[in-house]
């Protein structure tokens, strides 16, 4: 039996992606972005701040870092409530002792759980990004899009009135979006996203309700990827941070500004034992000449007018 004629038709195929959300591009090939200052390299520190629900669903899929025991999981559970008790003011104190005004990726439900968290945040001069309601709701293509609207409506509404900041930045929980997302979160008056993470340099997304900049968040040095993923050692997340510093620094002198992004969680990297990795980490980067560390909003106004 021969196969119809039409068995490899593929409609999507065509240079470039499969969607129309962003132009292929190569970034070597860009117009060089000036960063203020002249800076070679932007820092863009962002800690996540999450509450994992002790009664989490695990449809239609968990986000990464979950509790994972049979009902009530509470040795998961106080582990992850481990960075919202101590972890991230660690994390806070370390920040401050360096004089950095950096980004925490902060769940919705923090405003109401740990106000003395958020407070201790803003305190110190952070800017917050909304990082969904909690860990346990996660966006999906199966969500309604009135059902993902109001858990975005609500996400911002919470860190809006509890920081007094616009909140114009955006990280899923687990990073997952579904087809709607970025219309929804245009919707609601964010201008970046960081669940895309295919760039070390910010770049504009395509949605029906206005553009997106999406802003670079590494994956593959993530704190809690290479520790709960991978199973390596602080030495070795150390080793990758800085080689992953060296060639965007190097790349710098020839291709123009380049954003180095470190993600944090404050119940990984807050750890005593883990702390002071963190610690040798920024004291190479910023050992280096011209190394601008902001909040990622100010990056993303920086880079606007120039991607």
């Amino acid at each position: 039996m021969s196969l119809p004629e039409d068995y490899l038709h593929y409609p999507a195929r065509r240079y470039g992606m499969d969607h129309d959300r962003y132009d292929w591009s190569d970034m070597f090939a860009r117009k060089p972005i000036a960063w203020p200052g002249g800076a070679r390299v932007a820092l863009s520190i962002v800690t996540h701040v999450q509450h994992f629900p002790l009664d989490m669903p695990a449809k239609p899929f968990k986000a990464p870092g979950a509790l994972s025991m049979p009902y009530p999981d509470f040795r998961y559970f106080t582990n992850r409530d481990y960075g919202n008790r101590i972890g991230v003011f660690r994390i806070l104190r370390l920040l401050a002792e360096k004089g950095l005004q950096t980004s925490f990726a902060v769940n919705g439900c923090i405003a109401t759980r740990y106000p003395a968290l958020l407070k201790a945040v803003v305190e110190g001069g952070h800017e917050v990004v909304a990082h969904g309601l909690d860990m346990g709701k996660v966006h999906h293509s199966g969500l309604s899009v009135e059902d993902e609207n109001a858990i975005i409506a609500e996400t911002l509404r919470l860190l809006r009135g509890a920081t007094g900041q616009p909140v114009e930045g955006w990280l899923s929980p687990g990073r997952a979006q579904g087809f709607n997302t970025p219309e929804l979160l245009a919707r609601n008056g964010i201008r970046w996203n960081l669940d895309w993470a295919n760039d070390d340099l910010p770049y504009r997304m395509r949605t029906a309700d206005g553009a997106l900049l999406a802003m670079p968040l590494a994956y593959e040095t993530d704190d809690r990827v290479v520790a709960n993923e991978y199973f390596q050692s602080e030495p070795e997340w150390v080793q990758q941070v800085k080689d992953r510093f060296d060639v965007l620094y190097r790349e710098s002198a020839e291709y123009g500004g380049r954003v180095m992004s470190l993600p944090l969680h404050s119940w990984v990297s807050g750890m005593p034992y883990r702390v002071e990795y963190l610690r040798e980490v920024l004291d190479y980067i910023l050992g280096h000449d011209g190394v601008w560390t902001a909040p990622v909003g100010q990056i993303a106004a920086a880079a606007e007018s120039q991607v």
